[in-house]
């Protein structure tokens, strides 16, 4: 019966251990940036590991009243190509703690 008793705390302290390492490597995630352009540069998009857009930078010569429509469509590139840069990096992090476990929702 002992022996049970003490696989379960080890496993206990092992869980704990991965889910301290989790948090930190969310916390460092959350922390960096994340940039994408379109058109040549004409457009940047920066974004935050929570997936949240934190800056937009337009270039002057990216703005021509006469086609609003492209300009509207490098922003949307840009903001969904760095998006998905966030996504991939996340799940690049965190994918390494549930890797083997057969967990759902992870």
């Amino acid at each position: 019966m002992r022996g049970g008793m003490g696989n379960m705390n080890n496993m206990m302290k092992q869980m704990q251990k991965m889910q301290k390492k989790m948090m930190d490597a969310q916390e460092e995630l959350h922390g960096k940036t994340f940039e994408a352009t379109a058109g040549g540069g004409m457009v940047k998009v920066v974004a935050n590991g929570k997936k949240e857009i934190v800056d937009v930078e337009i270039k002057e010569e990216a703005v021509d009243p006469d086609d609003i429509e492209m300009l509207q469509d490098l922003v949307i590139a840009a903001t969904n190509d760095v998006l998905k840069q966030v996504d991939e990096v996340t799940n690049s992090t965190m994918g390494q703690f549930t890797k083997g476990l057969n967990i759902p929702g992870f």
